[in-house]
């Protein structure tokens, strides 16, 4: 069984908006953190947005104000609500589980130290932006 699929995406002018959806399968490994990942230039990936096991939501400061990420636990699903779209969000977004930075009695689903090299990630879907 797929740990992970995802849908959404798609082809937007820029300030346009976009909604991906994320389903995690009962059996997907149990991580602490459940988001989005996207490639980055810099680091290789970078978090976009994610939920914490604890429900906490954290956006990327790239996209704070533009981007909101919900939850329907019932249903194992996370959303992605990307209002503002601008062509440098342009990639390919991936739904993904992974694990947090922990320093000093805080975990951390989105920190400069993760790598997200180990994440559980699903098939990807292109969110493209035209300026």
């Amino acid at each position: 069984q797929v740990p992970l699929v995802e849908s959404g995406g798609g082809s937007v002018e820029s300030g346009g908006s976009l909604t991906l959806t994320c389903q995690a399968s009962e059996y997907v490994a149990d991580t602490y953190c459940m988001g989005w990942l996207r490639p980055s230039p810099e680091k290789g990936r970078e978090a976009v947005a994610a939920f914490s096991r604890d429900g906490i939501p954290t956006v990327a400061d790239s996209v704070k104000g533009r981007f909101t990420i919900s939850r329907d636990e019932s249903r194992n699903m996370i959303y992605l609500q990307m209002n503002g779209l601008k062509p440098e969000d342009t990639a390919i977004y991936y739904c993904a589980k992974w694990d947090a930075y922990y320093n000093g009695g805080r975990y951390s689903c989105i920190s400069s130290r993760l790598e997200y090299d180990d994440a559980i990630m699903a098939q990807g879907t292109q969110v493209t932006v035209s300026s």
